[in-house]
């Protein structure tokens, strides 16, 4: 008995004297010391895995390469090196033995509609200016409205300038996702406080508020954030109920802009907003803009969805040369197309292009390299911006 006291008062004092190691979670202890990845001076990029077991190791990436097969090496750890890579912000997952993962040397992840990746930025270009700089910045918050459309609240995200302060007016950028994204996608994903703070900074562009909706009309916000919690998952658009091409969400646009003319200093002419969107969200830009010409002077369709969302028995998409000609002579001061040479909507937007060559109505066009990838859609977006409320 007395040797039990005294190996129970021994215990008693060692967890008095030792950190409180077993209160932590997800320590996160790691073996060896593995870089992966490692952006090399001449902007190419070594990827390492330790996986001593495998038998095939691959890296899936989004340049302009995709990635390609690793080599092992001693002691279990697989390498691979990319040529030279343009700056910007990269995706990439590891592929061993048929199971794809991330980087577990890399802590640093985006989501991309239902996919995880690892991310990395080669510097020198675009991707300074995605990253955070010793610069002034703005604040974004999520915010809940009520839509009249549909009876529900539903969730946005808001971009405020620096110079924001509650008394000075400042013009508004509606910014839409693509199809599968969220009121969150173009803040992971196209890096948007990034984006602005550098560009507000380097005097490139007007400061300005971005308001980023969710355009999947049947959800109330990003997965997690709706009321039915993690039951609604993401999902790409032919998952996606046929909401979002009825014209509800183009129709019921005036309650997204009521809702920040109420609740932001903003100037409520056409002449100090702008209408913007990638993809499913280029697709939405159109008819948002030729449906309420009285609101919008700026619109930019990147990689637009024309001919793949179109839902023909709504009046939203009817009288579609009507309401550009209508658009046109409101006076549209930018209409700004952009597309890489081998995306798969090239077709569609060049018959696009053709349509309002006919019609005689002025437009600005970019044509990239590549194809439908955020690579692409944060640069359309870091071109268009400064080009807005001149």
């Amino acid at each position: 008995m007395v040797r039990f006291f005294r190996i129970t008062a021994l215990l008693s004092l060692l967890f008095a004297i030792l950190p409180p190691a077993r209160a932590q979670q997800n320590i996160g202890f790691r073996a060896g010391d593995v870089q992966s990845p490692q952006v090399n001076p001449d902007g190419s990029v070594t990827f390492r895995l330790y996986a001593p077991k495998a038998h095939r190791v691959s890296v899936l990436g989004d340049w302009e390469q995709g990635g390609g097969e690793m080599v092992e090496g001693e002691g279990g750890v697989w390498s691979f090196t990319t040529s030279p890579l343009p700056s910007e912000l990269y995706t990439y997952r590891f592929s061993v033995d048929g199971l794809v993962g991330l980087d577990p040397a890399n802590s640093f992840t985006k989501r991309d509609v239902g996919t995880v990746f690892s991310i990395f930025y080669v510097g020198g270009g675009y991707g300074d200016i995605y990253q955070v700089q010793d610069v002034p910045h703005g604040q974004v918050t999520q915010r809940w409205y009520r839509s009249a459309a549909t009876g529900q609240d539903r969730r946005l995200s808001v971009y405020l300038p620096a110079a924001y302060d509650g008394k000075k007016k400042f013009p508004v950028l509606y910014l839409l996702h693509g199809s599968g994204g969220d009121e969150t996608a173009w803040i992971e994903l196209g890096n948007v406080p990034r984006i602005m703070d550098n560009l507000i900074a380097q005097g490139k562009c007007v400061p300005m508020i971005v308001v980023m909706p969710n355009g999947n009309i049947g959800a109330q916000a990003a997965p997690g954030e709706t009321v039915d919690n993690l039951a609604f998952r993401p999902v790409m658009s032919n998952q996606i109920p046929s909401s979002y091409k009825n014209g509800t969400y183009e129709a019921s646009f005036g309650d997204i802009v009521g809702f920040i003319d109420a609740n932001y200093k903003t100037f409520r002419d056409r002449d100090h907003r702008a209408v913007a969107g990638l993809s499913m969200g280029g697709f939405h830009s159109l008819y948002i803009s030729i449906n309420h010409p009285d609101k919008f002077s700026y619109v930019g369709l990147f990689s637009a969805g024309l001919g793949t969302f179109f839902q023909s028995d709504s009046e939203v998409y009817q009288r579609q040369d009507e309401k550009l000609v209508a658009l046109q002579k409101r006076g549209c001061k930018l209409f700004w197309i952009a597309i890489g040479r081998d995306d798969f909507l090239y077709a569609a937007n060049r018959d696009f292009r053709a349509e309002l060559d006919r019609l005689g109505f002025r437009y600005t066009y970019v044509e990239s390299t590549r194809g439908h990838l955020w690579c692409n859609w944060r640069q359309y977006l870091v071109q268009f911006v400064p080009q807005l409320f001149r």
